[in-house]
């Protein structure tokens, strides 16, 4: 995908600090945009924000099943077409296993993991070739943490699912783009569901992220690494 201009793109997550930044920069590009998240308020605001590029916005609970498959099918059917997806949304939680409560691990479970694979199967059913699916795991897919460990797995499941999915997609020429960036300063730390952040160092700039990340889809990548965002 060697421009963006036109390419009507998906961006689940929208509301939150990356999932913003990287809707600024794709609009920048010259991308159109459906644009989903949990506020109703702060979509307005981006929709304002970008004006024209903006197609459609949708508040959704991407935790019951059926949601993904419908933004889906609205981004689609909005404009007849769909090019790509970003699902850029997420919830953490800090503490110890022993500590951990079921309905913050299904929360986990279904943000970070089930969410996206959901998504992914929906647009695998109505992107053309050439089309992306680009998901946001993390750093600890890589280097799972403690006091993180349900976390750092539900990340380390989506990049298993985003390398298995991408070699069942390869024949439909649909890549799929598994990003794993270092900290970034979105706020996400300071609202766990559960827990409290341990004392973290200075992360990246959600806006420095947000342009590798762009620059990933444009340039045709397959795999962003946490290393790939080194300052």
């Amino acid at each position: 995908m060697s421009h963006l201009t036109d390419a009507h793109i998906l961006v689940v997550g929208a509301t939150g600090g990356l999932g913003a930044a990287i809707a600024r920069r794709l609009a920048e590009s010259g991308a159109l945009l459906s644009l989903s998240g949990r506020s109703t308020d702060r979509l307005a605001e981006m929709a304002a924000e970008l004006g024209d590029g903006v197609i459609g916005t949708s508040s959704a609970d991407v935790t019951i099943p059926d949601v993904p498959d419908q933004l889906v099918r609205s981004a689609h059917a909005s404009l007849g077409r769909l090019d790509g997806v970003v699902y850029a949304a997420g919830v953490v939680a800090f503490g110890e296993v022993v500590d951990l409560d079921d309905d913050v691990l299904d929360q986990l479970v279904l943000v970070n993991l089930l969410a996206p694979i959901r998504l992914t199967r929906a647009a695998a059913r109505v992107l053309p070739a050439g089309g992306f699916v680009a998901t946001l795991s993390a750093v600890v897919a890589e280097q799972p943490q403690k006091g993180m460990a349900a976390y750092s797995a539900t990340k380390a499941g989506l990049t298993a699912f985003d390398r298995a999915v991408a070699a069942e997609l390869r024949r439909r020429q649909i890549r799929v783009i598994d990003i794993r960036p270092a900290h970034t300063e979105t706020g996400l730390a300071s609202r766990p569901i559960a827990g409290q952040s341990p004392r973290l160092p200075a992360g990246g700039s959600p806006t420095s992220v947000a342009d590798r990340i762009v620059a990933a889809i444009i340039n045709d990548e397959k795999d962003v690494p946490a290393a790939a965002f080194a300052r």
